[in-house]
């Protein structure tokens, strides 16, 4: 069973900035979702290589070995395909939509033969909703009609192409339609997948696709080319900030913490979650990669989002929620969808996600950072706006010191998490920061208080004297990484004792190399089973709080030993297994936004140095 299934970062990503599709090293889209990130699978492979449905065009009756590649400052995958007979390039992408909500995308997969020939297949099988629904195959004179309750696909191939197909080899029955076809050095020949197409298929010319990969490269180029990065780490970079790009739904700038769902933190166990919504932690983190990078018009449109989601709530009188989907509604209901063996017998899996409706007070924490991060780079809060998130800061003033469901959506009751008591520290910090910078209104004296009142808590309760460190929850003696973040967030000096010590102990039992795990579940159980990886952002974060702490030789090697673990194509998904490959959703927002960021805050410091 295993075998045929590809790794998960044997997969480039693609994607038009409203949804996006997964495609294996051998040239299969094992996931397409539309007409929206969050939408239904149409090609869901990863999650059932039988039931899921998949799009595969590969060399027909060869043996040959593959290769990807990005095309240079774009998100165009290449896949080379070498073999005996000659080498042949598919190239796939799909042109970018705009900014107005649409169900019509397109995925072009076109072939070129760099020299020799070779003979192709193309395999086209759709299964609508995750597998569930389905279908009705219409032909037509240029092409294909996939017709199912919900969503049409059409298959058409480029005219040229059409003469050069194995007529014999054509075929089209209940499980889709393949075909064969042969090319030549210098030929160029490809098919066209688009969905919610008004019309009858068309075939399209070669020129006309060569002319749309020509635009889809020039809009990667010109949007890359407005980076203002130009560290030691440029190319991984600008692969992370188009990685980041192509997860965020443009036509309300919404950032997805990945583009899949299911895929598993353990390979055979049940953390298997949904992750194609926008989490109020993720999409305001990301607010500090795209300000770096020069990105302020990202940023302003995600913030535009969040202000939106803050106004929602408060004239709801309700605390925000973790997490929405991509429109800014909050039905995240979940479901199992036990048709699906899961990817590599990884079951249950899920769709929706049940921990939209946990309380997890560090969100606000983190949208009131970017929010002032957002205010010291120009992008000052409205009127509506800043009254909205005043309104949020005085709901947290009262809300704060209870038991919550904390950072990593545990799901066996709720602790006093130290962590989401710093993230409340920061809240009301940073509040009080824009009220001050900007002479707004707010009750800042009650604010001030309850800060003070946060601090102290963390510094006393946070702290346990026995291990020496600042623990996961009060009362506990279990480190926990996402405490790596307070020298960042400024709620206590990289020098101070309390926190070398605890940085000593998260080298001893948290670290593992260059790697990081996010907690021990054996001594602190989170109500599932099984173990998981090491978490990348937590390595990254590790990685910044080696530099503040002076230790900054140890914090670029662990940074460059940690690039040696992205896939072939400079992707990284949420976790490394302990056999050093890529487990969990892929590719992980989380992982790239502070790839982004401690880049950055690593170039700073050695800059410093060698001055």
């Amino acid at each position: 069973m295993e075998a045929t299934y590809p790794a998960i970062e044997a997969h480039g990503l693609i994607g038009d900035l409203q949804t996006a599709a997964l495609i294996s090293a051998d040239g299969a889209v094992d996931w397409f979702c539309a007409p929206r990130f969050d939408s239904p699978s149409v090609f869901g492979a990863l999650l059932d290589h039988d039931k899921g449905g998949h799009f595969r065009l590969t060399p027909d009756g060869i043996g040959y070995t593959s290769k990807q590649l990005y095309l240079p400052g774009t998100p165009i995958l290449i896949t080379r395909f070498h073999s005996a007979d000659g080498v042949g390039e598919l190239l796939d992408f799909m042109p970018v939509t705009g900014e107005r909500a649409t169900d019509q995308h397109r995925l072009i997969r076109l072939v070129r033969m760099v020299r020799g020939s070779m003979r192709f297949r193309f395999d086209c099988r759709p299964r609508f909703n995750y597998g569930r629904d389905p279908y009705e195959l219409e032909v037509h004179p240029e092409g294909d009609v996939f017709r199912s309750p919900t969503l049409t696909l059409t298959l058409a191939a480029f005219k040229d192409s059409e003469r050069k197909f194995d007529a014999s080899g054509i075929r089209r029955d209940a499980d889709g339609v393949s075909a064969s076809f042969t090319l030549h050095s210098g030929d160029i020949g490809g098919v066209v997948l688009e969905t919610a197409c008004p019309h009858a298929p068309r075939a399209m010319s070669t020129e006309e696709a060569c002319d749309l990969l020509a635009e889809t490269r020039d809009y990667w180029r010109r949007w890359v080319g407005g980076s203002r990065y130009k560290g030691r780490w440029r190319e991984v970079v600008e692969r992370s900030a188009m990685t980041l790009k192509l997860m965020t739904y443009a036509p309300t700038g919404a950032l997805v913490a990945a583009p899949t769902a299911g895929l598993p933190e353990q390979i055979g166990g049940q953390r298997n979650w949904d992750y194609r919504y926008t989490w109020i932690r993720d999409a305001s983190f990301s607010v500090h990669a795209l300000l770096r990078l020069g990105f302020t018009d990202e940023a302003q449109k995600y913030l535009l989002w969040l202000n939106e989601r803050i106004r929602e709530a408060r004239d709801g009188g309700l605390p925000l929620q973790v997490m929405y989907r991509i429109d800014g509604s909050p039905d995240l209901n979940e479901e199992v969808l036990g048709h699906l063996e899961g990817y590599r017998g990884s079951s249950p899996v899920r769709i929706g996600n049940g921990a939209a409706g946990q309380l997890q007070l560090d969100i606000y924490g983190e949208a009131l950072l970017s929010l002032e991060l957002a205010d010291r780079n120009g992008l000052i809060p409205p009127y509506e706006g800043w009254q909205k998130t005043a309104a949020l800061v005085d709901w947290l003033c009262e809300h704060w010191d209870q038991p919550e469901d904390g950072i990593w959506e545990t799901r066996s009751g709720r602790q006093d998490f130290t962590y989401g008591r710093v993230l409340s520290w920061v809240a009301l910090d940073r509040a009080i920061r824009i009220a001050h910078r900007r002479g707004r209104p707010g009750d800042t004296a009650r604010w001030a208080t309850e800060r003070d009142a946060i601090y102290q808590q963390v510094m006393t309760r946070g702290f346990n004297q026995e291990r020496r460190a600042f623990v996961q929850h009060y009362g506990s003696d279990i480190l926990d990484a996402s405490l790596l973040a307070m020298p960042g967030l400024n709620i206590i000096s990289p020098t101070d004792p309390m926190w070398e010590s605890t940085l000593r102990a998260m080298d001893a039992e948290l670290a593992s190399d260059s790697l990081v795990y996010r907690y021990d579940p054996k001594a602190s159980p989170d109500g599932l089973a099984g173990t998981e990886g090491t978490f990348n952002m937590c390595t990254f974060w590790y990685v910044q709080a080696l530099a503040q702490a002076g230790r900054l030789d140890d914090a670029r090697l662990t940074f460059e030993k940690m690039l040696t673990y992205a896939s072939p194509l400079g992707l990284y998904s949420e976790e490394i297994a302990p056999t050093g490959e890529q487990i969990g959703n892929f590719p992980q927002a989380f992982s790239h936004l502070s790839l982004i960021s401690t880049a950055a805050h690593l170039d700073d410091l050695l800059d410093k140095e060698q001055c």
